[in-house]
């Protein structure tokens, strides 16, 4: 049974403008069209989104996907690389958590600068005046670099 694209977004939980996106850029095939210019899908395009859509959440960008896609459609003998392709999104998540853990620490050292009196605020003293810290400024730029989310 054929789904329209709003079918298919309330199957897989995911936007149909994404799914549009997807589209354009490859990880979806072109869908078959109603002579109206419905979108048509069908079952293995369900089955193809929710694999991107496991991809996304674990992380992986969509040069990454549409690899993942090509062995999927077409598996060659080894698949070692795609176990090197995990073992860098672990190491990522392994930086994340120590810069987050830096992040922590320093915040504590931020709260720990108010006392909660009236009139004034030592973080927001700390803050306006200190000195900027060199780890949460680190720890800034890796986040901004993270793939972005849907």
């Amino acid at each position: 049974m054929p789904f329209k694209i709003g079918e298919l977004a309330k199957a897989t939980d995911t936007q149909a403008v994404t799914i549009r996106f997807y589209e354009k850029e490859g990880l979806l095939r072109q869908p078959e069209r109603t002579g109206s210019g419905y979108r048509l899908y069908s079952e293995e395009d369900v089955e193809r989104l929710h694999f991107i859509r496991r991809c996304r959440q674990h992380g992986m960008n969509l040069a990454e996907i549409r690899e993942l896609l090509a062995f999927r459609d077409s598996p060659a003998p080894s698949c070692g690389w795609i176990g090197e392709l995990v073992d860098r999104h672990i190491a990522r998540v392994e930086e994340q958590i120590a810069s987050l853990e830096t992040l922590k620490v320093h915040l504590q050292a931020l709260r720990g600068t108010c006392s909660g009196e009236s009139g004034h605020c030592g973080i927001i003293d700390s803050l306006a005046h200190g000195a900027p810290c060199p780890c949460c400024e680190g720890l800034h730029c890796r986040l901004e670099r993270r793939p972005p989310q849907e």
